[in-house]
């Protein structure tokens, strides 16, 4: 697979955003390895932009850890600094898939409480309702259903 190739400013705005990046993968000294290739891989996958820290003191061989590494991964070299490399990828599209049977999730409402005290501003709260609750005319998250007493307990009363 061939690599990307970027702009030079394409390349500024990465390395831009690569600055505050700790190395997500280590090469030691035996180079690359299918697992190096693998864990690569899977940085790229999950974040797109990744610093690699190469161990070697060769900067010839460094390059071609890089030059490797962009070829075999389909990603654009960004930058060569030191024992530092910065690759990049674009991100897959993740593709959600609905669910029939899912069940509504929590829904937040905005409810204007107004206060005890007349001259005072009403506070806009924000309240979570879950599945099984309601928001009552006043406000109030209540159960949308009662609790319900177990048969032992029913036959106690």
């Amino acid at each position: 697979m061939p690599q990307i190739q970027l702009t030079p400013a394409q390349r500024k705005v990465h390395r831009a955003l690569a600055h505050h990046l700790d190395p997500v993968v280590m090469i030691g000294n035996d180079g690359l390895s299918a697992a190096v290739i693998k864990e690569t891989d899977a940085a790229l996958k999950a974040h797109g932009l990744i610093k690699i820290r190469v161990l070697g003191d060769d900067r010839a061989a460094r390059e071609a850890v890089l030059l490797e590494l962009t070829e075999t991964l389909n990603a654009a070299p960004i930058q060569h600094i030191g024992k530092l490399l910065v690759i990049w990828r674009p991100l897959p599209e993740k593709v959600k898939t609905p669910d029939e049977d899912r069940m509504a999730g929590p829904r937040d409402f905005k409810v204007l409480k107004y206060s005890s005290r007349g001259g005072q501003r009403p506070e806009v709260k924000t309240l979570r309702v879950l599945g099984n609750q309601r928001l009552t005319a006043g406000g109030q998250v209540k159960r949308a259903k009662p609790k319900q007493k177990s048969i032992k307990k029913r036959n106690q009363s």
